[in-house]
Protein backbone atom coordinates (compact mmCIF):
# COMPACT_ATOMS: atom_id res chain seq x y z
CA UNK A 1 0.00 0.00 0.00
CA UNK A 2 1.14 3.34 -0.40
CA UNK A 3 1.33 5.73 2.34
CA UNK A 4 2.84 8.60 1.35
CA UNK A 5 -0.64 10.60 1.68
CA UNK A 6 -0.95 9.06 5.61
CA UNK A 7 3.05 9.72 5.99
CA UNK A 8 2.64 13.31 4.67
CA UNK A 9 -0.97 13.71 7.02
CA UNK A 10 0.91 13.24 10.08
CA UNK A 11 3.65 15.32 9.30
CA UNK A 12 1.04 18.09 8.73
CA UNK A 13 -0.24 17.48 12.15
CA UNK A 14 3.50 17.55 14.01
CA UNK A 15 4.85 20.57 12.00
CA UNK A 16 3.56 22.93 14.89
CA UNK A 17 4.65 20.41 17.67
CA UNK A 18 7.87 20.48 19.49
CA UNK A 19 8.96 17.71 17.77
CA UNK A 20 8.70 19.39 14.65
CA UNK A 21 12.50 19.02 13.90
CA UNK A 22 11.76 14.99 13.61
CA UNK A 23 8.56 15.39 12.05
CA UNK A 24 9.45 13.14 8.98
CA UNK A 25 11.15 10.03 11.01
CA UNK A 26 8.17 10.49 13.50
CA UNK A 27 5.31 10.70 10.91
CA UNK A 28 7.02 7.37 9.94
CA UNK A 29 6.91 5.70 13.01
CA UNK A 30 3.11 7.10 13.63
CA UNK A 31 1.92 5.16 10.36
CA UNK A 32 4.30 2.27 11.09
CA UNK A 33 2.29 1.88 14.68
CA UNK A 34 -1.32 2.15 13.18
CA UNK A 35 -0.80 0.26 10.32
CA UNK A 36 0.83 -2.92 12.06
CA UNK A 37 -2.75 -2.89 14.12
CA UNK A 38 -5.29 -2.05 11.78
CA UNK A 39 -7.60 -3.90 9.92
CA UNK A 40 -7.52 -2.06 6.85
CA UNK A 41 -10.37 -4.68 5.30
CA UNK A 42 -13.16 -3.46 7.83
CA UNK A 43 -11.56 -0.03 8.31
CA UNK A 44 -10.59 -0.48 12.01
CA UNK A 45 -7.85 0.46 14.12
CA UNK A 46 -7.36 -1.27 17.70
CA UNK A 47 -5.79 1.61 19.66
CA UNK A 48 -5.33 -0.37 22.53
CA UNK A 49 -2.53 -2.53 20.88
CA UNK A 50 -0.46 0.58 20.24
CA UNK A 51 1.32 1.35 23.62
CA UNK A 52 3.17 4.70 24.24
CA UNK A 53 5.99 4.55 26.62
CA UNK A 54 8.55 7.46 27.32
CA UNK A 55 12.18 7.59 28.97
CA UNK A 56 13.87 10.28 29.84
CA UNK A 57 17.75 10.51 28.27
CA UNK A 58 19.14 10.18 24.82
CA UNK A 59 17.81 12.27 22.28
CA UNK A 60 14.56 12.95 20.47
CA UNK A 61 15.96 10.95 17.41
CA UNK A 62 16.41 7.92 19.33
CA UNK A 63 12.68 7.32 19.46
CA UNK A 64 11.82 3.73 17.91
CA UNK A 65 8.68 2.01 17.13
CA UNK A 66 9.17 -1.71 18.99
CA UNK A 67 6.97 -4.22 17.29
CA UNK A 68 6.24 -5.86 20.94
CA UNK A 69 5.33 -4.49 24.45
CA UNK A 70 7.95 -2.17 26.57
CA UNK A 71 7.28 -2.72 30.13
CA UNK A 72 8.97 -0.31 32.47
CA UNK A 73 10.34 -3.16 34.90
CA UNK A 74 13.76 -5.49 35.10
CA UNK A 75 14.21 -8.40 35.95
CA UNK A 76 14.05 -9.62 39.64
CA UNK A 77 17.55 -10.79 40.08
CA UNK A 78 20.60 -8.85 38.81
CA UNK A 79 21.88 -12.42 37.70
CA UNK A 80 19.01 -13.84 35.48
CA UNK A 81 20.06 -14.34 32.31
CA UNK A 82 19.06 -10.57 30.27
CA UNK A 83 17.11 -12.64 27.32
CA UNK A 84 14.70 -15.25 26.99
CA UNK A 85 14.64 -17.25 23.43
CA UNK A 86 11.07 -18.87 23.07
CA UNK A 87 9.44 -17.68 26.23
CA UNK A 88 6.94 -19.55 27.40
CA UNK A 89 5.33 -17.44 30.34
CA UNK A 90 3.24 -17.76 33.16
CA UNK A 91 1.01 -14.55 34.06
CA UNK A 92 0.72 -14.57 37.99
CA UNK A 93 -1.50 -12.56 40.01
CA UNK A 94 -0.97 -14.66 43.19
CA UNK A 95 2.45 -13.10 45.54
CA UNK A 96 5.34 -15.66 45.23
CA UNK A 97 5.17 -16.27 49.14
CA UNK A 98 4.18 -18.32 51.92
CA UNK A 99 -0.04 -17.63 52.86
CA UNK A 100 -0.53 -15.44 55.72
CA UNK A 101 -3.80 -15.25 57.70
CA UNK A 102 -5.91 -12.39 57.00
CA UNK A 103 -6.60 -11.84 60.75
CA UNK A 104 -3.73 -10.53 63.59
CA UNK A 105 -2.05 -13.39 64.35
CA UNK A 106 1.12 -14.24 66.71
CA UNK A 107 2.99 -17.33 66.49
CA UNK A 108 5.31 -18.11 69.49
CA UNK A 109 8.71 -20.34 69.01
CA UNK A 110 9.65 -21.83 72.12
CA UNK A 111 12.24 -23.98 71.01
CA UNK A 112 15.01 -24.38 68.22
CA UNK A 113 13.23 -27.55 66.77
CA UNK A 114 9.98 -25.16 66.28
CA UNK A 115 11.66 -23.04 64.75
CA UNK A 116 13.63 -24.95 62.22
CA UNK A 117 10.11 -26.80 61.26
CA UNK A 118 8.86 -23.59 60.15
CA UNK A 119 11.70 -22.72 57.90
CA UNK A 120 11.44 -26.09 56.46
CA UNK A 121 7.60 -25.61 56.12
CA UNK A 122 8.47 -21.54 54.34
CA UNK A 123 10.95 -23.21 52.55
CA UNK A 124 8.43 -25.98 51.56
CA UNK A 125 5.86 -23.55 50.05
CA UNK A 126 8.41 -21.89 48.27
CA UNK A 127 9.79 -25.13 46.64
CA UNK A 128 6.13 -26.59 45.60
CA UNK A 129 5.43 -22.75 44.21
CA UNK A 130 8.25 -23.11 41.76
CA UNK A 131 7.95 -26.61 40.84
CA UNK A 132 4.73 -26.13 39.88
CA UNK A 133 5.83 -23.55 37.74
CA UNK A 134 8.61 -25.47 36.00
CA UNK A 135 6.04 -28.59 35.47
CA UNK A 136 3.74 -26.87 33.65
CA UNK A 137 6.52 -25.53 31.00
CA UNK A 138 6.58 -22.39 31.98
CA UNK A 139 10.55 -20.56 31.76
CA UNK A 140 9.48 -17.13 32.37
CA UNK A 141 7.37 -15.78 35.22
CA UNK A 142 5.93 -12.50 35.20
CA UNK A 143 3.87 -11.85 39.01
CA UNK A 144 1.77 -8.90 39.61
CA UNK A 145 2.84 -9.16 43.25
CA UNK A 146 6.49 -8.94 44.75
CA UNK A 147 8.34 -11.30 46.47
CA UNK A 148 11.00 -11.54 49.09
CA UNK A 149 14.75 -12.35 48.79
CA UNK A 150 14.40 -16.29 49.60
CA UNK A 151 11.54 -17.09 47.00
CA UNK A 152 14.06 -14.58 44.25
CA UNK A 153 17.22 -17.52 45.17
CA UNK A 154 14.85 -20.13 44.69
CA UNK A 155 13.96 -18.61 41.47
CA UNK A 156 17.36 -18.03 40.33
CA UNK A 157 18.51 -21.39 41.73
CA UNK A 158 15.86 -22.92 39.60
CA UNK A 159 17.09 -20.97 36.35
CA UNK A 160 13.60 -19.05 36.25
CA UNK A 161 13.79 -15.59 35.54
CA UNK A 162 11.10 -13.65 36.81
CA UNK A 163 9.79 -10.35 36.51
CA UNK A 164 7.67 -8.58 39.66
CA UNK A 165 5.73 -5.52 40.64
CA UNK A 166 3.83 -5.50 36.94
CA UNK A 167 0.91 -3.13 36.28
CA UNK A 168 -2.69 -4.88 36.21
CA UNK A 169 -3.23 -2.64 32.96
CA UNK A 170 0.18 -4.44 31.12
CA UNK A 171 -0.89 -7.72 32.49
CA UNK A 172 -3.56 -7.79 30.86
CA UNK A 173 -1.81 -6.24 27.80
CA UNK A 174 0.73 -9.32 27.88
CA UNK A 175 -1.69 -11.62 28.28
CA UNK A 176 -3.83 -10.73 25.10
CA UNK A 177 -0.57 -9.94 22.86
CA UNK A 178 0.47 -13.39 24.11
CA UNK A 179 -2.25 -15.39 24.13
CA UNK A 180 -1.70 -16.33 27.44
CA UNK A 181 -4.39 -16.07 30.53
CA UNK A 182 -4.03 -14.61 33.61
CA UNK A 183 -4.08 -17.13 36.89
CA UNK A 184 -4.94 -16.51 40.14
CA UNK A 185 -3.89 -19.30 41.67
CA UNK A 186 -1.11 -21.53 41.67
CA UNK A 187 -3.19 -24.71 41.38
CA UNK A 188 -4.34 -23.48 38.24
CA UNK A 189 -1.08 -23.56 36.37
CA UNK A 190 -1.33 -25.49 33.43
CA UNK A 191 0.43 -25.38 29.80
CA UNK A 192 -2.57 -24.53 27.63
CA UNK A 193 -2.51 -21.21 30.16
CA UNK A 194 0.90 -19.83 29.41
CA UNK A 195 1.67 -16.93 26.97
CA UNK A 196 4.50 -17.23 24.14
CA UNK A 197 6.42 -14.85 22.78
CA UNK A 198 9.99 -15.11 20.32
CA UNK A 199 11.93 -13.29 22.63
CA UNK A 200 12.10 -11.19 25.90
CA UNK A 201 15.10 -9.17 26.47
CA UNK A 202 16.25 -6.62 29.07
CA UNK A 203 17.47 -3.40 27.38
CA UNK A 204 19.72 -0.88 29.38
CA UNK A 205 19.80 2.94 28.32
CA UNK A 206 23.56 4.21 28.58
CA UNK A 207 25.32 5.63 31.45
CA UNK A 208 21.95 5.40 33.12
CA UNK A 209 20.80 2.83 35.27
CA UNK A 210 17.13 2.51 33.67
CA UNK A 211 15.98 -0.36 32.27
CA UNK A 212 13.04 -1.91 30.51
CA UNK A 213 11.88 -5.54 29.26
CA UNK A 214 11.15 -5.62 25.19
CA UNK A 215 8.55 -8.38 25.10
CA UNK A 216 8.69 -8.82 21.06
CA UNK A 217 7.56 -11.97 18.42
CA UNK A 218 3.76 -12.11 20.45
CA UNK A 219 1.59 -14.73 19.64
CA UNK A 220 -1.76 -13.66 19.42
CA UNK A 221 -1.09 -10.08 18.22
CA UNK A 222 0.62 -7.38 16.33
CA UNK A 223 0.95 -5.02 19.87
CA UNK A 224 3.70 -2.16 18.93
CA UNK A 225 4.97 0.11 21.30
CA UNK A 226 6.50 3.66 20.47
CA UNK A 227 9.62 4.15 22.80
CA UNK A 228 9.91 7.95 23.15
CA UNK A 229 13.30 9.28 24.44
CA UNK A 230 14.54 12.78 24.91
CA UNK A 231 16.93 14.83 27.34
CA UNK A 232 14.25 15.19 29.97
CA UNK A 233 10.94 14.45 31.18
CA UNK A 234 9.48 17.37 29.90
CA UNK A 235 10.42 16.41 26.03
CA UNK A 236 9.67 13.43 26.50
CA UNK A 237 5.79 13.51 27.60
CA UNK A 238 5.49 16.45 25.07
CA UNK A 239 6.62 13.81 22.07
CA UNK A 240 4.41 11.41 23.85
CA UNK A 241 1.46 14.00 23.46
CA UNK A 242 2.46 15.08 20.03
CA UNK A 243 2.82 11.35 18.97
CA UNK A 244 -0.30 10.26 20.49
CA UNK A 245 -1.69 12.92 17.91
CA UNK A 246 -0.36 11.68 14.99
CA UNK A 247 -1.41 8.37 15.73
CA UNK A 248 -5.04 9.54 16.04
CA UNK A 249 -4.40 11.59 12.69
CA UNK A 250 -3.87 7.78 10.79
CA UNK A 251 -6.05 6.19 12.38
CA UNK A 252 -8.72 8.53 11.36
CA UNK A 253 -7.93 8.24 7.88
CA UNK A 254 -7.81 4.34 8.35
CA UNK A 255 -11.37 4.71 9.22
CA UNK A 256 -12.45 7.47 6.16
CA UNK A 257 -9.66 8.15 3.82
CA UNK A 258 -10.48 10.90 2.50
CA UNK A 259 -8.74 14.79 3.33
CA UNK A 260 -9.29 18.27 2.92
CA UNK A 261 -6.43 20.42 2.29
CA UNK A 262 -4.99 22.83 5.79
CA UNK A 263 -3.86 26.22 5.74
CA UNK A 264 -7.43 27.71 5.76
CA UNK A 265 -8.35 26.34 2.24
CA UNK A 266 -11.18 23.87 3.62
CA UNK A 267 -12.46 26.78 5.92
CA UNK A 268 -12.31 29.59 3.29
CA UNK A 269 -13.72 26.94 0.46
CA UNK A 270 -16.35 26.30 3.47
CA UNK A 271 -17.60 29.98 3.78
CA UNK A 272 -17.71 30.70 0.27
CA UNK A 273 -20.17 27.85 -0.12
CA UNK A 274 -22.56 28.99 3.58
CA UNK A 275 -22.59 32.45 1.91
CA UNK A 276 -23.59 31.38 -1.66
CA UNK A 277 -26.30 29.67 0.84
CA UNK A 278 -26.91 33.24 2.26
CA UNK A 279 -27.45 34.74 -0.98
CA UNK A 280 -30.69 32.33 -1.73
CA UNK A 281 -31.94 32.05 1.47
CA UNK A 282 -34.98 34.67 2.31
CA UNK A 283 -35.70 36.09 5.51
CA UNK A 284 -33.85 36.35 8.81
CA UNK A 285 -32.38 33.04 8.18
CA UNK A 286 -30.02 34.95 5.85
CA UNK A 287 -27.94 37.05 8.38
CA UNK A 288 -27.43 33.65 10.99
CA UNK A 289 -26.31 31.75 7.79
CA UNK A 290 -24.01 34.18 7.06
CA UNK A 291 -22.47 34.89 10.31
CA UNK A 292 -21.55 31.47 10.39
CA UNK A 293 -19.66 32.20 7.14
CA UNK A 294 -17.48 35.07 8.77
CA UNK A 295 -17.69 32.99 11.51
CA UNK A 296 -15.62 30.70 9.14
CA UNK A 297 -13.25 33.11 8.59
CA UNK A 298 -11.37 33.49 11.46
CA UNK A 299 -9.50 30.24 11.68
CA UNK A 300 -7.42 31.60 7.93
CA UNK A 301 -7.22 34.83 9.78
CA UNK A 302 -5.65 33.45 12.37
CA UNK A 303 -3.33 31.07 10.59
CA UNK A 304 -2.28 34.20 8.99
CA UNK A 305 -1.52 36.29 12.19
CA UNK A 306 0.01 33.48 13.81
CA UNK A 307 2.59 33.48 10.87
CA UNK A 308 3.47 37.19 10.81
CA UNK A 309 1.32 38.24 7.70
CA UNK A 310 -1.20 40.69 7.38
CA UNK A 311 -4.63 38.60 8.56
CA UNK A 312 -7.16 40.70 6.51
CA UNK A 313 -4.80 41.08 3.50
CA UNK A 314 -4.48 37.24 3.30
CA UNK A 315 -7.51 36.30 3.82
CA UNK A 316 -8.60 38.57 0.95
CA UNK A 317 -6.43 37.24 -1.41
CA UNK A 318 -7.30 34.06 -0.67
CA UNK A 319 -10.64 34.19 -0.93
CA UNK A 320 -10.18 36.17 -4.24
CA UNK A 321 -8.20 33.85 -5.91
CA UNK A 322 -10.51 30.82 -4.80
CA UNK A 323 -13.39 32.69 -6.35
CA UNK A 324 -11.42 33.71 -9.59
CA UNK A 325 -9.42 29.91 -9.83
CA UNK A 326 -11.85 27.85 -8.40
CA UNK A 327 -9.48 25.96 -6.37
CA UNK A 328 -10.64 25.09 -3.34
CA UNK A 329 -7.16 23.81 -1.80
CA UNK A 330 -5.62 27.50 -2.17
CA UNK A 331 -4.85 29.02 1.77
CA UNK A 332 -2.36 30.74 3.52
CA UNK A 333 1.25 30.47 2.89
CA UNK A 334 2.44 30.19 6.52
CA UNK A 335 5.69 28.63 5.98
CA UNK A 336 6.06 31.66 3.00
CA UNK A 337 7.34 28.82 0.27
CA UNK A 338 6.34 31.50 -2.31
CA UNK A 339 2.80 29.29 -3.47
CA UNK A 340 -0.83 29.40 -1.84
CA UNK A 341 -0.99 26.08 -3.39
CA UNK A 342 -1.82 23.64 -0.37
CA UNK A 343 -1.58 20.09 -2.73
CA UNK A 344 1.90 21.30 -3.71
CA UNK A 345 2.76 22.11 -0.20
CA UNK A 346 1.43 18.66 1.17
CA UNK A 347 -0.74 20.23 3.70
CA UNK A 348 -3.03 17.57 4.50
CA UNK A 349 -5.99 17.19 6.91
CA UNK A 350 -8.38 14.40 7.94
CA UNK A 351 -12.31 15.08 6.66
CA UNK A 352 -13.21 13.29 10.18
CA UNK A 353 -11.30 15.89 12.25
CA UNK A 354 -12.48 18.87 10.25
CA UNK A 355 -15.96 18.08 10.74
CA UNK A 356 -15.53 17.31 14.35
CA UNK A 357 -14.45 20.52 14.32
CA UNK A 358 -16.78 22.44 12.95
CA UNK A 359 -19.63 20.22 14.84
CA UNK A 360 -17.97 20.54 18.20
CA UNK A 361 -17.36 24.54 17.61
CA UNK A 362 -21.33 24.70 16.74
CA UNK A 363 -22.65 22.78 19.69
CA UNK A 364 -20.92 24.61 21.39
CA UNK A 365 -21.93 27.91 20.86
CA UNK A 366 -25.67 26.97 20.47
CA UNK A 367 -25.49 25.46 24.54
CA UNK A 368 -23.88 29.02 25.59
CA UNK A 369 -26.91 30.40 23.72
CA UNK A 370 -29.17 28.57 25.33
CA UNK A 371 -27.96 30.45 28.53
CA UNK A 372 -30.38 33.19 29.13
CA UNK A 373 -28.56 34.74 32.01
CA UNK A 374 -25.08 34.71 34.22
CA UNK A 375 -25.17 35.26 37.78
CA UNK A 376 -21.36 36.99 38.43
CA UNK A 377 -19.92 36.18 41.73
CA UNK A 378 -21.36 38.66 44.25
CA UNK A 379 -24.29 39.83 42.67
CA UNK A 380 -26.78 39.19 44.90
CA UNK A 381 -24.42 39.21 48.12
Amino acid sequence: ANDAVLIDTAMTTLSSKIINMHKKKMARIAVDAVLSVADVSRHDVNFDMIKVEGKPGGRLEDTELIRGIVVDKDFSHPQMPKCVKDAKMCILTCPFEPPKPKTKHKLDITSKEAYEKLHTNEQKYFTDMVEKVKKCGANLVICQWGFDDEANHLLLHHELPAVRWVGGVELELIAIATGGRIVPRFEELDAAKLGHAGIVREVSFGTSKERVLIIEDCAKSSAVTILVRGGNKMIVDEAKRSLHDAVCVVRNLVKDNRVVYGGGAAEVACALAVARVADDTLGHDQYAIRAFADALDDIPMALAENSGLSPLAELAKVKSQQIAQNKPYLGVDCLQLGTNDMKQQHVFETLIGKKQQMQLATQVVKMILKIDDVISNGAYA
